[in-house]
């Protein structure tokens, strides 16, 4: 009697049977897969984000430029505007805003970097107390008080902004080093990196963007806390603001009202800007 033929070995080429369980040769399963689509990396910056917002400031000044010219001006409003007034007031608050900014950020972070050290964490609380307490003094006050203390002029107006805007700008780097993961850090430190090598290269990037979040609220708090620095004799353009406030003249009021809107909202765009290209590489979404 015949028995039947088992029908032929069909398995795929490079696999066989070994006691009734099928196996592959080494390699050939990597060389059958098919290849992975490239990772591609998302645009750090996009065309909407760049244009849009100085678009709309750019729209919004036109607009006040025009209403401007069209409007009836006594001789207090054009002496209050005259002689290239505007654009002196202008660049004295863009003084007041970058150096401001420049001392929070040299006060605020290096303190806040020491406050995370063993040696000095008891200090925080003691720090972020008096911070609060900066901010929380109402800021016309507090420029009342350091125009009885100094005297008036700028510096007392830069000195009181620098008070006003510390607070984010420690906090946020005070939180942004005590979030990073334990585990990091001390297998930076078991691969033999110093101290300092671990905060620079581990601690600090890691922390970049609470920083950059904190130094983003600082610039727009110091724009807004210099139109104060016209009651302590600093300048800027709130100058003009009072001006069109007790002469009851609307225009200079509206042109300086829209042209501190419009540095705010400026001065808020570059440091979104700046936070998304300080942003380390690896912290980024990929798609």
């Amino acid at each position: 009697m015949n028995t039947p033929k088992s029908p032929p070995d069909k398995r795929p080429e490079g696999e066989h049977e070994v006691k009734g369980v099928a196996f592959r040769d080494e390699g050939e399963a990597e060389q059958e897969a098919p290849p992975q689509p490239p990772v591609r990396e998302k645009p750090r910056i996009s065309w909407q984000k760049f244009t849009f917002l100085p678009a709309v400031v750019a729209a919004v000044l036109l607009a006040t430029w025009i209403w401007f010219q069209q409007a009836t001006l006594d001789t207090i409003s054009e002496n209050a505007i005259a002689g290239g007034v505007v654009w002196k007031l202008l660049k004295q608050h863009i003084y007041l805003t970058v150096v401001s900014t420049f001392f929070v950020l040299i006060i605020a972070i290096p303190l806040g970097i020491l406050l995370t050290r063993k040696m000095f964490r008891k200090a925080t609380p003691v720090a972020l107390a008096f911070a609060n307490m900066g901010q929380a003094t109402p800021a016309i006050g507090l420029l009342a008080l350091l125009v009885i203390w100094l005297g008036i002029g700028r510096r007392s107006a830069l000195i009181g902004i620098i008070i006003y805007a510390i607070l984010p700008v420690l906090s946020n780097t005070i939180a942004g080093l005590k979030a990073n993961d334990p585990t990091l850090l001390e297998s930076a430190r078991g691969i033999g990196m110093s101290p300092l090598g671990v905060l620079t290269k581990v601690e600090l990037p890691l922390a970049v963007p609470l920083i950059l979040a904190g130094v983003r609220t600082a610039l727009v708090l110091n724009v807004g806390t210099a139109t104060l620095a016209t009651f302590g004799g600093g300048g800027g353009l709130g100058v003009l603001i009072t001006t069109g406030i007790t002469n009851q003249r609307m225009p200079v009021l509206v042109l300086g009202s829209v042209l501190t809107v419009a540095l705010a909202l400026l001065v808020d765009w570059l440091a979104s800007l700046a936070e998304l290209l300080l942003r380390p590489r690896g912290l980024e979404v990929r798609v």
